[in-house]
């Protein structure tokens, strides 16, 4: 069940391949997500010493925080994945030249969790095209839903 999405990027970089990977959260923040507080549209993700970290995602606190925590809406967090996995993802992301996009925000098993796509960026007439197609399909689809009225009626 996904959470929160990151459209932007999906506008923004063609995406090549889809991971999963876990959250270093704390209360305050997993019950701020689950309130749906929780914004990932100017995260991205660093590599750092063989460990991913997400930068720039946005959990605003819940009015009803304690009042002994001072929580920090854009901290960085740390994602939780498999040794080889983050191996691989290395070898993509230094050598071929991809980026660490996370996508969206959802619940595996009551879990939150954070799909990441492995990306190229895409240049400015490559977002025209998408868009040039998807409003083509939309029409197309609008013509052919008329066509089919004309027949039945």
């Amino acid at each position: 069940m996904s959470i929160i999405q990151n459209k932007k990027a999906l506008h923004d970089y063609s995406i090549e391949e889809r991971f999963e990977a876990g959250l270093a959260l704390e209360g305050w923040e997993v019950k701020a997500i689950r309130a749906g507080r929780a914004q990932i549209k100017e995260a991205y993700v660093i590599l750092r010493q063989a460990e991913l970290f997400m930068i720039g995602a946005h959990i605003t606190a819940l009015p009803e925080a304690s009042t002994h925590i001072h929580p920090d809406p854009v901290r960085t967090r740390k994602l939780l994945m498999r040794a080889e996995e983050i191996r691989k993802l290395i070898g993509k992301v230094e050598r071929a030249g991809y980026t660490l996009v996370p996508l969206d925000l959802h619940y595996t098993r009551g879990r939150v969790k954070l799909a990441l796509g492995l990306a190229k960026g895409k240049r400015q007439h490559d977002k025209r095209d998408a868009e040039r197609d998807r409003d083509w399909q939309r029409e197309r689809a609008q013509l052919m839903k008329q066509n089919n009225r004309r027949r039945d009626g």
